[in-house]
């Protein structure tokens, strides 16, 4: 069971963290200048931890959507990735207040009563501090392959009209990223998709202008947006899907992304969901636990994405066992899935990251002395690019040893920063005279014992590791 000191501690972050995120205070998202991360649009750094709630807009009632959302803002979660045409049969099947999408048989004509539910949820999340990835459509929509479908958005032409009404909607929102695709690769379609794009950009701004919203591909398992529209004028950032497998080397395909030219933001939209049934074989592989959301998470946010996505089984398909079936049998409700350890432990991951200066990290596996280790001995560097501090993830606790000529300051403190609880502990100080190297070991080995050092150069006076508040306590 969490203990009190956890919980007091995760309600304290999420108020420093989360009470000047709104929007309405920063203004819309954008990306940095330098083109690595995003931002608000007054340089505010914004950190991309999204959530997976696919069905929020098609199968929650007011109150459970505000109890979930409330939930989120309160772990410091920054994105709900939402989809406005479901994948649960979301043209057919109506929503929590049986509203359909479209009035007519031809899906053409949309229905008021089904979007303003859309627009009070995302005006609900936006007085949380919440920003909506929203997607104007499931994947099935515009490329069947797999899926109830129908493929509705047949033409380009089609796709157009319904991006700019979607667009227009919400041209005065400045809490939502657009998120195209939705689990498919585009292979034929991507007029149908460029198309989509052009209809956003054209309903927000009234012409094709992109700068004013923020956009980019959600595709299928194991893939980037980059493969496919990397030089797009609409695509703002890149998005991968390393999916529900576990033995995924998730680094080398945001490193794959972060060499792209031109320079984008990358992150993991849809990674391993918490409770998942590993590579969807729950008989052989088992569910997926904590650790497998928390491997990802740092592996790709330590090699230079400009954030991540957290998922849950139960929660991306919002299943009650009394309304639902389930798709891939989840272990629990939805309701009863909010508090998993994962959900918490990104939030402890999001409050490292800010501790320290923000758009000056750099993923840097040279400061790593050696094998820097496979598969799930993998250890994953990045560090400021002036070296006044570094952090290294060790997936299963494994030593490693670090380069300290590529660290700034006569003196260095070291902390062990425990991913599990987001409590930093001291690991001494270490005088740079005479020392090129140093070994680490972390406090504990095997797995499920991941661990972040974290090196600063004592002159900077960083804060304790993930928030001030550890000097209080």
């Amino acid at each position: 069971m969490r203990s009190s000191f956890a919980l007091l501690l995760l309600s304290l972050l999420i108020t420093i963290m989360g009470a000047d995120a709104q929007t309405s205070q920063h203004g819309r998202i954008v990306v940095h200048p330098q083109g690595r991360y995003l931002q608000y649009a007054d340089g505010t750094p914004f950190f991309y931890l999204g959530d997976t709630a696919w069905e929020l807009f098609h199968r929650t009632t007011r109150e459970e959507a505000r109890l979930y959302l409330e939930d989120r803002a309160r772990k410091g979660y920054t994105v709900i990735q939402a989809v406005c045409l479901a994948e649960r049969d979301g043209l057919r099947v109506p929503n929590a207040y049986g509203e359909l999408p479209f009035t007519d048989a031809a899906f053409t004509v949309p229905n008021e009563k089904y979007f303003r539910y859309v627009d009070e949820v995302v005006d609900m999340a936006d007085s949380l501090g919440l920003v909506i990835g929203m997607l104007p459509t499931w994947g099935d929509k515009f490329q069947l392959k797999w899926g109830p479908g129908p493929e509705i958005f047949t033409t380009p032409e089609r796709a157009e009209i319904y991006g700019k009404y979607i667009g227009n909607r919400y041209r005065n929102r400045q809490n939502i990223i657009w998120i195209l695709g939705g689990d498919r690769p585009p292979e034929d379609k991507e007029e149908i998709v460029r198309a989509m794009a052009r209809g956003i950009a054209l309903g927000v701004s009234g012409g094709e202008d992109y700068t004013s919203c923020l956009m980019t591909y959600h595709p299928w398992g194991g893939s980037s947006s980059g493969m496919w529209f990397h030089a797009e004028p609409w695509l703002a950032f890149n998005m991968q899907q390393n999916g529900h497998a576990y033995d995924v080397d998730v680094w080398e395909r945001i490193e794959k992304d972060y060499q792209r030219v031109p320079v984008k933001p990358t992150l993991d939209g849809e990674p391993i969901y918490e409770e998942h049934p590993i590579d969807f074989n729950r008989e052989k592989y088992g569910t997926s636990e904590a650790l497998h959301v928390r491997r990802d998470f740092y592996h790709e946010v330590f090699s230079g994405a400009c954030g991540h996505t957290y998922g849950c089984h139960a929660i991306w398909q919002m299943w009650t066992p009394d309304r639902y079936e389930p798709t891939n049998f989840p272990v629990r409700s939805w309701q009863e899935s909010l508090s998993l350890p994962g959900s918490y432990q990104l939030g402890y991951g999001r409050a490292l990251i800010e501790s320290r200066p923000y758009f000056s990290r750099i993923p840097d596996q040279e400061l790593l002395v050696g094998d820097p280790g496979r598969g799930h001995d993998r250890c994953t560097a990045t560090r400021d690019s002036l070296g006044t501090y570094a952090m290294v993830y060790s997936e299963s606790g494994r030593p490693f040893t670090v380069d300290l000529q590529r660290l700034s300051g006569k003196r260095i403190i070291a902390w062990w920063f425990d991913v599990r609880s987001g409590r930093a502990f001291p690991a001494g100080k270490v005088d740079r005279k005479g020392q090129n190297s140093r070994r680490f070991v972390p406090p504990t080995t095997g797995k499920g014992n991941d661990w972040v050092l974290v090196l600063d150069d004592a002159k900077k006076r960083y804060p304790v590791p993930g928030s001030e508040l550890y000097e209080k306590r």
